[in-house]
């Protein structure tokens, strides 16, 4: 069995009862790994862990605010209790929010003279909307690997890893605060794999390209299911043509996690984003 050394221990995962992170948690625990699904939203947690535990697999939902040290603190005390210290952390939380994103790809001129009902200028952004985007992406995974970490210090074989994206590394247009958040994520984990190397953390991060979530499939399809011309953008500048799925993300998540296929990785951003971030356009 591959990655069998992976069976037996302990993920968290934040953001757990999401798209991709749930595929996260039913990945780790078909290879024996027990899985906290941790998220704001219980129901959510709860529906992703039942489905594993159905399935045969061993994980448990707990409700987390990763912007409030106490529930991050409750958790892993209960974490603990059920499944004993953390060996891998996935730092899943994260998002945008629609004060942080203009309503046009490019300033036109007029647009600060002439405000227009409904559409959002640069001039527009709201610092609360923007505020909030930097506090979920980098302050919630800041708060979230102070608090599990301390159970990683002075063990062998643990690792954390962080959810960037692809447009950490290209800004996209409409959405700077998203945009910048992430990068700051990227550098984040950079950071933290250099602060914790000499104590055999590695620190990588995944930077997905473009999938279909609940997040996005608004601003991703029409109500017939049709591509908005933002998608067909996208699809046009991405060379294999269509959007992930989640499973496109196991094999990148499975060899950050397994140190038997990654013990001198650390500090590396991995695009899992169907060459979007390697064409220049022509």
């Amino acid at each position: 069995m591959f990655h069998s050394n992976l069976k037996g221990r302990t993920a968290v995962i934040t953001g757990g009862g999401g798209v991709l992170c749930s595929s996260f948690a039913k990945a780790l625990s078909s290879l024996g790994v027990k899985v906290a699904v941790l998220d704001l939203n219980l129901n959510a947690a709860k529906t992703v862990a039942d489905a594993i535990c159905l399935s045969g697999g061993e994980a448990k939902a707990y409700e987390c605010n990763v912007l409030e040290s106490e529930s991050l603190e409750k958790v892993r005390r209960a974490v603990n209790a059920d499944f004993g210290p953390c060996d891998i952390l996935i730092n899943g939380a994260g998002g945008n929010n629609p004060k942080g994103t203009t309503s046009k790809e490019y300033y036109e001129p007029g647009d600060l003279e002439n405000r227009v009902n409904g559409i959002k200028t640069f001039f527009d952004l709201d610092p609360e909307g923007i505020s909030f985007v930097f506090n979920l992406n980098i302050l919630g995974t800041l708060l979230t690997t102070q608090c599990f970490a301390k159970d990683m210090i002075g063990r062998n074989n643990v690792s954390i890893l962080n959810i960037s994206s692809m447009n950490a590394f290209s800004p996209l247009t409409k959405i700077p605060a998203y945009s910048a958040a992430k990068a700051g994520v990227s550098n984040f984990t950079q950071w933290l794999a250099v602060h914790f190397a000499k104590e055999g953390i590695r620190v990588n991060a995944i930077a997905p390209g473009f999938f279909a979530t609940n997040q996005n499939k608004t601003l991703l399809f029409n109500e017939d299911g049709s591509l908005t011309p933002r998608s067909e953008k996208i699809i046009s500048q991405t060379p294999m043509g269509r959007f992930g799925v989640p499973e496109d993300l196991t094999g990148a998540l499975v060899f950050l996690c397994d140190e038997e296929y990654s013990s001198f990785i650390t500090g590396v951003i991995l695009p899992v984003d169907g060459g979007f971030s390697a064409y220049s356009g022509v």
